[in-house]
């Protein structure tokens, strides 16, 4: 066991949980570590004659906050020493269990990255909510979100991110990527989540994002398209997008209403969004490059989910 400190005996004493504590323990309640664990496991580095590795679960746990706070690998190098809530998640003693450092934290994630691990632990926690029955199937909506990146050129290559590229959103010129959404349509849980530079038309990346049992599909005017509306209802498809006015005429009174109607309906899909970016604070890519981001985001998405649900977790 871990010798318990007299720093540790003081923080079981004090009286008031803080909004930290609250969060990480819903949170390693909502988590299926054994699932994920047993994910990663095959590709984790064996005790051999050179450095013992970190335990598995302990550097899984330092990956996730690294995510909800959007934390370098230098910061929560730092956290773990300076915030006793986070030692503890990490199941950490600072008398008894040495601290990952930096290297060891960025070993771990590129570990991730080479194996492609982050969308199979995406697909997990999907199975894992499923067999909770909370991520429900029969309908889809689908949306995008602009991540931005850095369009400065003062870095090492004096360049812009050449994987990265700018749209234009209402009146304003963005620079970065594409974060595409399939969500389900009764519990607003992503069940598909696709990564693109950010000038990829919304269109396009549709039929990706929506299941093939999927009986209704809803989105927003950046879908809008007479052809898919017209496959779709040939297919028994439920076509829920909103309707767009064609170029000098107006939207009658009938569609109007329409549009109201799926508005209510597809405004589920912000909530993903909503906590990848507010709750996470994932407004701007932390790296170069569509992967790395990618691999970044499948964790986000993932611990989106187990977020929305968590209250429910912890009652199942």
């Amino acid at each position: 066991m871990n010798q318990i400190t007299s720093a540790s005996m003081a923080y079981e004493n004090k009286k008031k949980e803080t909004r930290r504590e609250r969060f990480l323990r819903e949170m390693d309640q909502a988590v299926p570590w054994d699932r994920l664990v047993s994910l990663i496991k095959p590709h984790y580095p064996k005790a051999g004659n050179g450095r013992r590795p970190m335990p598995l679960e302990q550097m899984l746990r330092i990956y996730f906050m690294q995510q909800w706070y959007s934390l370098s690998d230098p910061a929560m190098e730092d956290a773990l020493y300076d915030i006793e809530s986070m030692r503890r998640f990490a199941n950490i003693e600072l008398e008894g269990e040495p601290v990952p450092d930096e290297t060891t934290i960025l070993n771990f994630r590129r570990l991730l990255e080479q194996h492609q691990l982050t969308s199979e632990l995406f697909e997990e926690v999907n199975e894992f909510l499923r067999d909770k029955g909370l991520l429900l199937k029969g309908g889809s909506i689908v949306d995008a979100t602009i991540i931005s990146a850095p369009s400065s050129t003062k870095n090492r290559e004096k360049s812009r991110d050449s994987q990265m590229s700018s749209t234009k959103k209402g009146n304003t010129w963005r620079f970065g990527m594409k974060v595409h959404v399939g969500v389900d349509a009764k519990s607003g849980l992503a069940h598909t989540v696709k990564v693109t530079t950010a000038k990829e038309h919304d269109i396009t990346v549709l039929p990706n994002l929506v299941r093939e049992d999927d009986r209704a599909v809803f989105g927003d005017k950046g879908y809008f398209s007479d052809d898919l509306k017209r496959e779709a209802r040939e297919d028994g498809v439920y076509w829920g997008m909103l309707e767009k006015r064609k170029r000098g005429k107006a939207l009658s009174s009938t569609r109007k209403k329409r549009n109201r109607k799926h508005a209510s309906v597809r405004a589920k899909v912000e909530h993903a969004f909503r906590i990848i970016k507010c709750q996470f604070g994932y407004i701007k890519t932390r790296y170069r490059g569509l992967e790395k981001n990618t691999v970044q985001v499948y964790s986000l998405a993932a611990l989106g989910n187990l977020y929305q649900v968590r209250y429910q977790l912890a009652n199942t």
